[in-house]
């Protein structure tokens, strides 16, 4: 085993992971700042279709066709209006949840590498005599390597879950909407 000096500043991974927070943070506050956007827009064109529909249930004075009215105008483009705004709700969910599975990948990826050159760094400084002692930390540390991988690709797994999740509740949005409009 050679003998080189143990060097704390190869591990770079506080910066990796004040980085990977910052990113996460960023992609929370757009996606908080997209919702936001998109709740105030939602307002803004409930009220004004409100405020149409209003007028026009006042301009009618048989209580049948007023009912009529309500339940084909009213119900339907409301219909509209929430599958719409569910959709671009799901739209920014599943685009927020994608650049957090790459910042978490590229976290994950830089971590490994950083603690592989550290358990390199340290048996290479090993004592001599203690050959036995590192071979078996190797063996062990490439278990908890491997069983790290399986964590990975689980988390990978359930992003890609969430991912389908959101999928499937926007067609099921769409599809409720499109059997009222047809009902």
């Amino acid at each position: 085993m050679s003998k080189k000096p143990f060097n704390m500043n190869a591990v770079p991974g506080q910066q990796s992971a004040v980085d990977a927070t910052r990113a996460a943070g960023r992609v929370a506050m757009e996606s908080a700042q997209a919702i936001a956007q998109i709740n105030q827009q939602a307002t803004q064109e409930l009220a004004t279709m409100i405020q149409k529909r209003v007028s026009e249930l006042m301009k009618t004075q048989d209580p049948r066709s007023a009912f009529e009215y309500v339940h084909a105008e009213v119900l339907q483009d409301a219909a509209k209006e929430i599958t719409q705004y569910h959709n671009r709700l799901l739209g920014v969910l599943k685009s927020g949840n994608q650049e957090l599975v790459e910042i978490a990948e590229t976290m994950i990826q830089d971590s490994k590498a950083d603690l592989i050159h550290f358990v390199n760094e340290a048996t290479d400084n090993a004592p001599v005599g203690s050959e036995a002692y590192v071979s078996v930390f190797k063996t062990s540390f490439n278990n908890a390597l491997q069983n790290f991988e399986l964590i990975r690709a689980a988390m990978a797994d359930s992003f890609t879950n969430f991912e389908k999740s959101v999928e499937n509740v926007g067609n099921l949005a769409s599809q409720k909407g499109s059997s009222k409009n047809k009902g």
